[in-house]
């Protein structure tokens, strides 16, 4: 492409830390041939929307976010991608204004970009979408080291798509397919690049990224190649708890770079729902895989992930479930209702009529119950790192009410942390130092030391 033909490209990415990391690689690729990144308020002559459809309501705020970017940008491009794109494309595909729909294989094949992006535009929407049968490799994606704006603290590096564990709920087999991993070789390659790329924190990403296997390395080989990579911070992103063995909380209790954070999807609390569910543990595993690493990892935060009114969720389920998250140790709660997918052995179940589905107003109201536990347990977890020191790293800086300069970042276990410094001080952006916490609310405030 020359440079007075260069096309303009901008991403836009609904869902997971796995959609961003794959936008980011498509958008990299791009740019190595060519084309220039601009920021979403920008014209651009291509925008690619990659989807999510978890739940009815991602699906829903997919839609609304597609029809508001044509309706903003009319004289763009626009190719939709993604999860929503690969099990609905041809509900996509008569969205007035959306000129592609790729699936979750084709989007990686620049091709597809740069022919609806030429001229004169296609006569009829371009629908690029195959069998998630037909996945056979994992493709590669990271954030991006180059050619897009932006401070360089925490990137996504991809290790593996697809997931072979067939909860009874989720479309992510229908979606994205079976489960592959990437090179051990492309991986630490990517780790390196984004290390010396300035980046000072990695999360590693997939669908079941605990499920990592390639050839002979396995997930816990493949942390230890990736602890010799120059990089602050390596953060595992959401891990199923059947993943979360003896062996990974001794290397994650001894590196100087695996943060001590996990993130372990619980579901439910009752028994009998993660049987339903087709769960591969019940509260009893948990448990006791949450309480060896909260006791073994320094300072470790652990979160969960809760779905309330699952089909033939009783209320005595429920109790259950309320009555077991409250003897948790969690750091924080991530709760939603369930949505019947179609095409999931739940719905099936459903349309059998083998599983009543819970009244919406009875599922709202558990959820709000929970949000209230989660909140008090975030609440319970900030107040203990009072009077503590932690390691931030600062990303963002606003003007305080004070005049002063008021940065913000996480600490390693994940927690929202801000200071003060005097106006026209150094920049702390990309930096990790030592902060004492002095007050605990929704984030904490500390100061800085020496």
């Amino acid at each position: 492409m020359d440079c007075d033909q260069k096309k303009t490209v901008s991403g836009v990415t609904l869902g997971c830390k796995l959609n961003y990391a794959e936008t980011s690689a498509i958008l990299q690729s791009l740019v190595e041939r060519g084309w220039v990144v601009v920021g979403p308020k920008e014209r651009a002559d291509l925008i690619i929307v990659h989807s999510c459809a978890v739940t009815k309501q991602a699906e829903q705020k997919c839609r609304q976010k597609i029809r508001g970017i044509v309706r903003r940008n009319p004289g763009s491009r626009v190719v939709v991608t993604g999860c929503y794109a690969q099990l609905n494309p041809g509900l996509i595909a008569g969205i007035e204004g959306v000129d592609a729909v790729l699936g979750n294989d084709e989007k990686f094949d620049l091709h597809n970009y740069t022919r609806v992006a030429a001229s004169p535009p296609p006569e009829s929407t371009v629908v690029c979408v195959s069998e998630v049968a037909g996945f056979r490799t994992a493709h590669q994606a990271c954030s991006l080291p180059s050619g897009y704006g932006g401070l360089r603290t925490r990137a996504f590096l991809k290790l593996q798509d697809g997931c072979d564990y067939g909860c009874a709920y989720c479309t992510i087999p229908l979606a994205r397919g079976c489960s592959r991993s990437v090179s051990p070789d492309i991986i630490l390659r990517q780790a390196r690049m984004l290390a010396e790329s300035g980046y000072r924190e990695i999360v590693l990403t997939g669908v079941n990224t605990g499920d990592y296997r390639s050839g002979r390395t396995g997930f816990i080989e493949l942390l230890r190649m990736l602890e010799e990579v120059d990089v602050p911070r390596i953060r595992i992103s959401s891990l199923e708890p059947d993943i979360v063995t003896d062996e990974l909380i001794s290397l994650v209790a001894a590196s100087r770079n695996i943060v001590p954070h996990f993130h372990l999807p619980l579901q439910s609390g009752s028994d009998r729902i993660l049987g339903a569910m087709r769960r591969r543990y019940r509260t009893a595993d948990y448990r006791e895989r949450l309480f060896s690493a909260v006791e073994r990892i320094e300072g470790c935060a652990v979160g969960a992930d809760v779905m309330v009114g699952y089909p033939g969720e009783s209320e005595e389920d429920f109790r259950e479930m309320a009555h077991f998250i409250e003897s948790l140790p969690l750091a924080y709660l991530h709760v939603f209702s369930c949505s019947v997918r179609p095409g999931t052995a739940l719905a099936r179940e459903v349309g059998r009529g083998e599983r009543l589905e819970v009244d919406s107003q009875v599922a709202s109201r558990r959820s709000a119950l929970l949000k209230e536990v989660g909140e008090r347990k975030s609440e319970e977890f900030r107040r203990r790192h009072v009077g503590r020191e932690c390691r931030v790293l600062f990303e963002e800086c606003r003007q305080g009410d004070s005049g002063k300069l008021r940065w913000s970042g996480y600490s390693r276990n994940y927690l929202p942390v801000s200071v003060e410094i005097p106006a026209g001080s150094e920049s702390l952006a990309g930096r990790e130092l030592r902060v004492a916490i002095v007050v605990a609310g929704l984030q904490l405030e500390g100061r800085l030391l020496s």
